[in-house]
């Protein structure tokens, strides 16, 4: 016994120890990678809080590979190609030789941010269609599918094989029977539940299908944070889709516990397609190991209508956060009202700071986030910043009517924008995304109508309700802000 003793006060002095050797290693790798200082704070703490568990969460989700750039773009030709004619209008835009259109030309800066930020290549002659929620968006996808004749490009955060993905893969499998190449990338994360049997049944129905960085072990490690939230179709080079819907049923019908699920989607005809087409090659070429780049993928066509667009990509492999440094520039920028509906509201310093900004100078800034959300502790965190919302006269709303899931933004009506990207700190730092910019009045318009006909389904905060909350939520949500940079 008295060994047994001997033993133990000798192994807690070197548990405690090792335990300050690693809250010092941590501190040490956060503090030399430069990173938001929250995050550091935030991590010291689950470190104190959980000796044990705190570090395997570190290894697993707190390492940063933004700088390793995760996937290689440099020298894909697909990617210089649209590098070299982001910088030739960059030129164009710099002489003056751009736009005749002075409303166009007012949003010369964000046009040239974006540019110079991803390269996003400046569109016109496209044509728009904005499709609310799963069932007219499904409906549009499975009759453009059902057109194809050469090509179908899908790029999914979430692919479930339930009603409406066993719909899609049917017509995907009789497409390819057709001698229509189909290509598909999910997410490892998003479409956990996909198995084996599902890319076995794709690939002998002459479907190339892979999962994006997969995180099995021993590849298990920070890389579970960099996820693919893109959604992405690509139909002939000349149809595409982006937006917040991905294939799965309860974007469609709803769910037990939320109801319906209200979310924006977008369809795009015209040039832009070829934007998009090149995120979803480079995604491919990291999954495949294999480059497309046949001009058969960026057909020449007529201009389809007379919108402007320019998609924007942002991710781990990205020089410069490009989603959210043209939010920002769109935001201080506003002179008249900035709209915006996200699922989930946890923004940089830099977006917080600008809303704050925008408000207080006398725009009109509202916010529409779900009064009920399928991530608990999110919606915690995204209570936590109400209060300042409110304090600098930003108006802010819970949508009731069920869940809301759209991504949207729309400034003056004059920009639009709408993508995968929430308005969150991961969508702007962590995940691959993608989101248009239109800069288009008819579309803007559009979308501010029925961001304003989702106000009479919510509720509005005000400064005289919300301070009157229990404490516990009070304390609640000032814990999950603290933990959220870490989920």
């Amino acid at each position: 016994m008295d060994s047994l003793q001997a033993i133990i006060d000798v192994v807690n002095p070197l548990l405690l120890v090792a335990y300050i050797i690693s809250i010092l290693v941590v501190v040490v790798f956060t503090v030399l990678e430069n990173r938001n200082p929250l995050k550091t704070i935030s991590w010291v703490l689950v470190l104190l809080m959980l000796p044990v568990l705190g570090f395997v969460f570190f290894i697993f989700f707190g390492q940063n590979f933004r700088k390793e750039k995760i996937i290689a773009r440099k020298g894909l030709r697909n990617v210089d190609l649209l590098s070299n004619l982001a910088h030739a209008q960059i030129h164009r835009l710099s002489e003056g030789q751009m736009f005749d259109n002075q409303a166009l030309e007012e949003k010369r800066t964000l046009i040239q941010l974006l540019l110079n930020n991803s390269n996003a290549v400046v569109t016109v002659g496209n044509q728009l269609q904005i499709l609310q929620n799963g069932g007219p968006t499904f409906q549009a996808i499975l009759e453009a599918l059902e057109a194809a004749e050469k090509f179908i490009h899908l790029e999914y955060y979430i692919f479930a094989d339930d009603e409406i993905g066993g719909k899609i893969k049917a017509l995907l499998k009789r497409k390819a029977a057709q001698g229509v190449e189909v290509r598909l990338i999910v997410d490892d994360v998003g479409s956990w539940e996909l198995k084996k049997p599902f890319f076995r049944e794709m690939w002998n129905a002459g479907i190339q299908a892979y999962s994006f960085l997969q995180v099995r072990f021993p590849n298990l490690t920070s890389k579970v944070n960099y996820r693919n939230h893109r959604k992405i179709v690509i139909i002939d080079g000349h149809t595409g889709f982006l937006g917040g819907i991905n294939i799965a049923d309860r974007y469609e019908k709803g769910s037990k516990d939320y109801g319906i699920w209200r979310d924006t989607h977008m369809r795009i005809s015209g040039d832009a397609v070829k934007t998009l087409q090149t995120v979803f090659l480079t995604d491919w070429f990291f999954v495949s190991q294999h480059e497309l780049h046949d001009r058969k993928y960026f057909p020449t066509m007529e201009a389809q209508g007379q919108k402007m667009v320019q998609i924007v990509a942002s991710g781990p492999d990205s020089d410069w956060p490009g989603i959210m440094m043209g939010i920002f520039h769109a935001i201080v920028a506003a002179r008249r009202y900035v709209y915006i509906a996200t699922p989930y509201f946890m923004p940089s310093e830099s977006v917080l700071m600008a809303l704050k900004t925008a408000a207080l100078g006398g725009v009109d800034v509202r916010i529409l986030i779900p009064e009920r959300s399928d991530a608990h502790i999110t919606l915690l965190s995204s209570r936590s910043f109400i209060r300042e919302m409110l304090d600098a006269q930003v108006r802010f709303y819970f949508y009731q009517k069920g869940f809301l899931h759209s991504k949207v933004m729309v400034v003056d009506s004059q920009v639009g924008i709408v993508g995968s990207a929430n308005m969150d700190f991961r969508s702007f730092e962590q995940n691959y995304e993608t989101t248009a910019f239109i800069f288009d009045e008819e579309t803007a318009q559009d979308l501010q109508s029925t961001f304003l006909n989702d106000l009479k389904d919510s509720r509005e905060i005000t400064l005289y309700d919300w301070p009157q909350r229990p404490k516990t939520e009070k304390i609640k949500e000032s814990f999950a802000r603290l933990v959220s940079p870490l989920l």
